[in-house]
């Protein structure tokens, strides 16, 4: 199998690496979350072998990101952190597995070769689309009609979150929530002012409108009827 190893101490590194070649599997190994990250949307592999403690990027932002652009590739975390509520929170956040260091290399190999060996899901489409939007996930580009339409990165995961969820309306709330992590007072008109930069990018220039404001409701993004 192909394995990507996320690993940022280097004796746990070199001696997973070691044993896994040994027995026959492929692997590229990695010191830091945002070359994991990078790898994991980038590349294929069978399964990801995650370090949940990384220097510039930790396991679960990891992992996160991967499933929100829809990467399936199953994930094993490595932890020292064996609380019952620490594993819950990795396996919630798109984990498959979590083991506990320290660890024998035999349970190591076993969970991996198990994690390789579940049938692999349809990968969920790395583009969006609704009427003749697109939204590539992957380059973060947008287009209407074949027309690129540049985005800041608030209004590209504003837009993200609507398209993923195309005809459901989102609440001024669960946008919050989604793109800025509650890091705003509730009572600012920041989701507002950015719903209508992006409406006058996405709907103004052409003739028919995807994004609606629902009255007292919240926001959506249908095809025209």
């Amino acid at each position: 199998m192909k394995i990507l190893l996320a690993e940022d101490d280097p004796q746990t590194s070199e001696f997973i690496r070691k044993g896994l070649m040994q027995a026959g599997h492929s692997v590229e190994a990695v010191d830091n979350g945002r070359d994991a990250l990078s790898y994991c949307l980038y590349n294929e592999c069978d399964v990801v072998v995650l370090d949940r403690m990384m220097p510039g990027m930790d396991g679960l932002t990891v992992v996160t990101a991967m499933r929100s652009v829809g990467r399936k590739m199953p994930v094993l975390f490595l932890t020292a952190r064996s609380a019952v509520d620490d594993r819950v929170e990795g396996l919630t956040a798109g984990a498959d597995d979590y083991l506990v260091k320290p660890f024998q290399f035999s349970e190591l190999e076993a969970r991996i070769i198990a994690l390789g060996r579940r049938p692999v899901t349809a990968a969920e489409s790395t583009k969006l689309v609704v009427h003749d939007l697109e939204l590539d996930l992957m380059s973060r580009v947008a287009e209407r009609a074949g027309q690129p339409i540049a985005l800041q990165a608030k209004e590209f995961a504003i837009l993200e979150v609507l398209m993923r969820n195309p005809g459901r309306i989102q609440t001024r709330t669960m946008l919050l929530e989604k793109v800025w992590d509650f890091n705003f007072d509730p009572q600012t008109s920041v989701v507002e002012t950015h719903i209508s930069r992006l409406r006058s990018k996405i709907d103004k220039p052409f003739s028919t409108s995807l994004i609606r404001n629902v009255r007292s409701a919240g926001y959506t993004i249908s095809a025209p009827v």
